[in-house]
């Protein structure tokens, strides 16, 4: 799906801010990955979607990547990143990079450059390092889903 021809959008909105074919999109996209996909059905609408900052990531007309920013003191003491997700058609083409990239250099943006902590799926513990995130904690598990909370100093 994704290669060099096909040019990104990048949207970045706070939820008020979505229009509906935007939130369908990413409710759609979530529901796709964390229930279907990884067969893990849970409470996704959690009343965090009306304070968090939304990053989608469009190849042409398509919703292929989504993550939300939230400051400190929403879902850590410190700023984090959650749901964040990629599109089964573009994984392995580097969108997660571009994903994970855009949502640090986001939350900077809007929040400014501090500690930011996720609650990751522990399969993807080396794909966080890449960014700077460290294991702080033990496991725990998340509807089924074994997760870690990892934190990037700075």
């Amino acid at each position: 799906m994704q290669n060099s021809t096909r040019p990104l959008t990048f949207i970045l909105k706070e939820f008020n801010q979505l229009d509906l074919c935007e939130l369908y999109s990413l409710l759609q996209l979530r529901n796709e990955v964390f229930v279907v996909e990884q067969n893990c059905p849970y409470q996704d609408l959690d009343n965090k979607d009306f304070v968090a900052h939304h990053l989608l990531i469009y190849s042409q007309e398509e919703l292929v990547a989504y993550a939300r920013l939230f400051r400190s003191g929403i879902s850590f003491a410190e700023a984090s990143i959650g749901r964040i997700i990629t599109s089964k058609k573009v994984r392995s083409s580097g969108m997660g990079k571009i994903l994970m990239e855009k949502s640090i250099q986001s939350l900077y943006e809007l929040y400014g450059v501090q500690p930011i902590r996720i609650g990751a799926q522990c399969y993807a513990i080396p794909f966080y390092q890449k960014f700077g995130f460290e294991t702080n904690g033990d496991m725990y598990l998340e509807d089924g889903i074994e997760h870690i909370e990892m934190c990037k100093k700075n």
